[in-house]
């Protein structure tokens, strides 16, 4: 969905001068958070760039292959890839992606990924500990993320019910 702004302006006679801002809204092509083998941990295309399963795995492996031997650890790295602009940070075995149009602006395209590995380091602080893993049930880390993000004003006996993963 692209964002047309209409701006009217007024000329020294008072007429409107119509001023048409189209593709004004930035748009990400996808999402991707790869491992270290170049596999899916998640992704999330919003573009029909790539139609098929098979040609948004092609893209993922293309672009990881030429992106394994980036120094994106400290800081995320911009590299144009098959006409799109792709932003990309690396921390130990993650391997984090956006990618949007040739057009796009960069920073925008960055402040998107920033927040994704934040996101995601937020929720990966509290089951990893100086490169050790204290938690892989996926039933306990999302049980864990449930009662983050719980109302505290909410009675124990919901609180209970989400940690128990729905009382089963």
């Amino acid at each position: 969905m692209r964002l047309e702004i209409h701006i009217c302006l007024l000329d020294m006679n008072d007429e409107c001068l119509i001023f048409i801002l189209q593709d004004a809204c930035p748009m990400v092509k996808n999402i991707l958070l790869l491992d270290s083998e170049g596999k899916r941990v998640a992704v999330k295309y919003y573009s029909d760039d790539w139609p098929t399963n098979n040609a948004k795995l092609a893209f993922e492996k293309s672009l990881f292959t030429k992106t394994m031997k980036s120094n994106a650890r400290t800081e995320a790295e911009i590299t144009i890839f098959d006409n799109y602009i792709v932003i990309c940070k690396f921390i130990q075995d993650l391997q984090f992606f956006v990618t949007g149009g040739d057009d796009e602006n960069e920073l925008i395209l960055a402040s998107v990924l920033q927040g994704f590995f934040d996101s995601v380091s937020l929720l990966l602080r509290s089951t990893v500990d100086k490169r050790m893993i204290l938690e892989t049930d996926a039933n306990v880390i999302a049980g864990k993320v449930a009662i983050n993000s719980m109302d505290p004003g909410a009675p124990s006996s919901e609180q209970i019910l989400v940690q128990n993963g729905g009382g089963s």
